[in-house]
């Protein structure tokens, strides 16, 4: 059951309550964008851009076109499963950012810490960008780096 999945709270509130929650703990400098795949929400603080992707469901899915029945459902109710999905969605990128916030704010981690997949680097990519592939390939490999660089040579 997908957290959320009755809300009637719209994307547009949710985004704003994202927004106004970010700026009580000391974010600026927003940004929002959309498209068919998703959404994306970034913002400055402490110093380190964040930026959090949001997959939105694609309204061509099975679940939106039918029923509980398999009844194929009218295009308006089609759009309206769809709309409550993306609801749902931003709701639980609500609470993620929410939590992360709190777990700062009480000390349990640092902002680093809780945000660490989601920093921009100076490329433009995330840290997940970059460290998810590599994760993949020492685990496909069955190797792991090793912790220290090999000493140099004594000059």
């Amino acid at each position: 059951m997908p957290y959320a999945e009755n809300t009637s709270v719209s994307v547009e509130k949710t985004e704003a309550e994202i927004k106004a929650t970010l700026r009580r703990y000391g974010a600026d400098r927003f940004m929002t964008g959309e498209d068919r795949a998703g959404a994306v929400i970034s913002f400055e603080m402490k110093d380190r851009r964040v930026t959090f992707r949001l997959p939105l469901p694609d309204r061509a899915e099975q679940r939106f076109k039918f029923d509980g029945r398999r009844n194929v459902r009218p295009v308006a109710k089609q759009t309206e499963a769809w709309e409550q999905a993306c609801r749902s969605r931003w709701r639980a990128l609500f609470l993620c950012i929410k939590a992360k916030l709190e777990s700062v704010e009480s000390g349990i981690e640092t902002f680093e810490d809780a945000f660490l997949a989601q920093i921009v680097l100076p490329d433009g990519g995330t840290v997940a960008d970059h460290i998810l592939p590599r994760i993949a390939d020492a685990y496909a490999s069955g190797t792991m780096q090793p912790l220290l660089p090999p000493p140099r040579p004594l000059a």
